[in-house]
């Protein structure tokens, strides 16, 4: 499923891409028209979508942060890792553990390009171009086994990218391919787009599935996420949330006020 390599020459600029949309979303630079055109699409039809990825990208920070210093977990894989910005996830691990190991896995070019210019100078931190569906290839590609220990704890990351695979791909049997590989007291992050409105459900699904040449699968809802985590234990408090509310640094911290659609998920334990 790897394939063959992707270089910059393979970036299709006329097409959006997951990633460089929610770079868009981010106020980051790595983004072409046509992504900022989708963008301001699904604004106008989901007025929530930059509030949400913002949102997201504080729970990332959020959750890597607790791991780190609650759970003592200094090993990380993040799936489908998106454009490098402010306070990655080897950032934020590693302000805690200083030598704290963190592996990247995206198929973007610009994402690769990106990340590994990044983390040139970071022995403790790796990009592996892999599709994450991949799971063979990215557990047995030299940078993994350099850089992860499967006899102790890893935190595996899935944040808002499940998604982006259809049904066909089983995004549950994902989870628990890459579980079954882990040793217990791992934790598995798990969040992805939800929405209660089928019409929100049905709009977004068809137009990035359309829009990004099939590169998306589809927004659940909350039961079929929380299948994801059959066989984990999950943190509780605070359960599986709408994410701006998963242990939130105060009172004051950025909220999600509508709720088109949601990222909704949270950490399970591998038991």
């Amino acid at each position: 499923m790897h394939g063959e390599p992707l270089s910059p020459q393979d970036i299709d600029v006329t097409t959006p891409s997951v990633a460089r949309m929610y770079d868009y979303l981010l106020g980051g630079e790595d983004n072409y028209d046509s992504d900022r055109k989708a963008c301001e699409i699904l604004l106008t039809e989901v007025p929530s979508t930059r509030e949400l990825a913002l949102n997201n990208r504080l729970f990332l920070r959020r959750v890597v942060r607790y791991l780190a210093e609650e759970r003592g977990i200094d090993q990380f894989i993040d799936h489908g890792s998106g454009l490098p910005t402010r306070d990655n996830v080897h950032e934020v691990a590693q302000r805690v553990h200083p030598e704290a190991s963190v592996v990247y896995i995206d198929n973007d070019p610009i994402v690769l390009a990106h990340g590994r210019a990044l983390l040139a100078t970071n022995k403790h931190t790796a990009v592996v171009q892999a599709d994450m569906r991949d799971t063979d290839h990215i557990f047995e590609h030299p940078e993994t086994r350099r850089l992860i220990d499967l006899s102790r704890p890893v935190a595996a990351l899935f944040v808002s990218v499940l998604h982006c695979l259809p049904d066909e791909d089983d995004p549950a049997g994902l989870v628990r391919d890459v579980m079954r590989r882990l040793a217990p007291g791992s934790c598995l992050v798990i969040c992805q787009l939800v929405s209660e409105h089928s019409h929100v459900r049905a709009f977004v699904t068809d137009f990035m599935h359309r829009t990004t040449h099939g590169n998306w699968g589809r927004v659940r809802e909350e039961g079929e996420v929380r299948a994801y985590f059959q066989g984990l234990d999950i943190i509780d408090p605070p359960g599986l949330v709408e994410v701006s509310t998963w242990l939130p640094d105060n009172d004051l911290a950025p909220r999600q006020k509508t709720f088109e659609w949601k990222e909704w998920g949270g950490v399970g334990i591998v038991p």
